[in-house]
């Protein structure tokens, strides 16, 4: 007797048992890549609205956004630090900043102190201008970014801070200087110091309108009694306000060395670099 094969598309065909299986798998993973781009588009959505909110809230405040141009009549946002630190690449613009300010200044000449020493880009506070508080010793020159965050620290930070602390203004500030062709503390090897590019300055105190004067090395620790612990909080407020503005900020609280001044300097770490406050 001779046997039938069932043909094509006849009941118990294997053939298309398998297409169809094969069908049905496709179909499944093409609805889960409809799925996951589905997702994926929700989430791009939501982040989309995220920016634009986020856009919409900053666009009253510039310098909390990178990209804006610096502009010292604006409150401390989050960039003006590292925009501060960034001039040190370009002395034009960080003059042009100082100018829009009101700050009166007196550009150096070029000083060549050998090896890693020396500075381009020095500028000494001039009187007048939008400027109010004078330094001792008296011809204090900086780098122009030291310059600017320096005129920045007195109108937002310093003065405001004596008003609520001291309840009077900082007439003077009182400083070891800027400028020293040196390695950090003084060492024969080593990293050299952002003195040696006058990128730094050291500040040891502070004298009042009112005569009173507060000092890092007396008064940091406060003591007994209101104004010992105002001129305290006076001092911590004016290192935490530094540490906005500066790329590096060191305290008492940072070592011995540092026991009777606050160290500032604008070190160049890049644009997204570390930056130190203690």
């Amino acid at each position: 007797m001779a046997l039938h094969t069932p043909g094509p598309g006849l009941p118990g065909d294997g053939g298309t048992d398998q297409h169809r299986a094969a069908g049905v798998t496709r179909g499944a993973r093409a609805i889960r890549r409809l799925r996951r781009s589905a997702r994926a588009l929700v989430i791009l959505s939501v982040l989309g609205a995220v920016a634009l909110v986020a856009w919409g809230s900053l666009r009253g405040r510039p310098q909390d956004l990178p990209w804006t141009p610096l502009d010292l009549s604006q409150p401390i946002g989050a960039f003006t630090g590292r925009k501060l630190t960034a001039l040190g690449d370009d002395f034009g613009a960080c003059r042009g900043v100082l100018d829009r300010a009101g700050v009166r200044y007196t550009a150096l000449p070029p000083r060549n102190g050998g090896g890693r020493c020396g500075y381009r880009d020095a500028v000494r506070f001039a009187e007048g201008g939008a400027r109010r508080i004078s330094y001792a010793p008296a011809g204090l020159g900086v780098a122009c970014p030291v310059a600017a965050a320096l005129a920045k620290w007195e109108w937002d930070v310093v003065q405001p801070a004596a008003d609520r602390y001291l309840k009077s203004r900082v007439a003077t500030i009182e400083h070891f200087g800027s400028y020293s062709c040196r390695r950090m503390y003084g060492r024969d090897a080593g990293n050299w110091s952002e003195h040696s590019t006058a990128d730094a300055v050291d500040i040891a105190g502070f004298r009042l309108a009112d005569g009173r004067r507060v000092t890092v090395v007396r008064d940091w620790t406060g003591g007994d009694g209101e104004p010992a612990r105002s001129e305290a909080a006076f001092l911590r407020a004016v290192r935490d306000g530094a540490c906005d503005l500066f790329a590096t900020v060191l305290s008492p609280d940072y070592n011995a060395a540092h026991r009777d001044h606050f160290h500032l300097d604008q070190a160049s770490r890049g644009a997204m670099g570390w930056r130190a406050c203690r």
